[in-house]
């Protein structure tokens, strides 16, 4: 893991040389990044650093919408046998797709904002859902847009790249998303356990009423 931020560091230090073409490079970077499953927070605490707290916010948007855009798609209908080896036997999954078949952009949302899910497997694994990709792109770019805010912030005041993603004090701010976050997986669990349980007595109580 330490050698891919190193990576990723380095990639930072020389999109940071390209001048206009920057912009583009990183974008593409990261949406590559966000598909080959690698490490988003280093990018995006490298955007602040780079191009400041709203165009790095706005880049960073673009770029891990149209990533996580690309992993859903890749994962309904080009891998969709090694996701589903991937999640195989997780009964919580089997839960969300549940939920998101019956919430739609209110479960992608929540779990957007839940620090507990991975970034990068949710994208695959909404994938094989019955989200329609409309609902997926709207209530992830929405869902994602506070952490993106954050992180591309506290990149900006980063003394040097060097320091991105390295161990530190938390900020106020940071504290208050990980407080978003907590609410949130607390509502989207609320939610799935409500959603699976409804599910589950409609199938004891279907037998009967045949």
């Amino acid at each position: 893991m330490l050698a891919i931020q190193d990576i990723l560091r380095n990639a930072i230090e020389w999109i940071d040389s390209l001048g206009g073409w920057g912009a583009g490079v990183f974008m593409l970077l990261y949406i590559v990044a966000t598909v080959a499953f690698l490490p988003g927070s280093i990018l995006t605490l490298g955007a602040g650093f780079v191009f400041g707290v709203i165009w790095g916010s706005v880049y960073v948007s673009i770029a891990s919408t149209l990533g996580a855009i690309c992993a859903f798609l890749i994962g309904r209908y080009l891998a969709r046998g090694w996701v589903s080896a991937k999640i195989a036997g997780q009964a919580q999954f089997q839960a969300i797709d549940n939920a998101v078949g019956k919430e739609g952009w209110k479960i992608v949302g929540l779990l957007r904002l839940s620090p507990i899910f991975p970034f990068n497997l949710l994208n695959y694994s909404l994938g094989l859902t019955k989200v329609s990709l409309k609902d997926y792109f709207l209530a992830s770019w929405i869902g994602m847009m506070p952490g993106t805010v954050m992180y591309v912030y506290i990149g900006s005041i980063a003394g040097s790249l060097a320091t991105l993603g390295t161990e530190r004090s938390r900020t106020t701010g940071e504290w208050i998303l990980y407080g978003v976050g907590l609410v949130a997986t607390v509502a989207v669990t609320v939610y799935v356990t409500q959603i699976a349980r409804r599910a589950l007595n409609e199938k004891i109580a279907g037998p009967e009423r045949s």
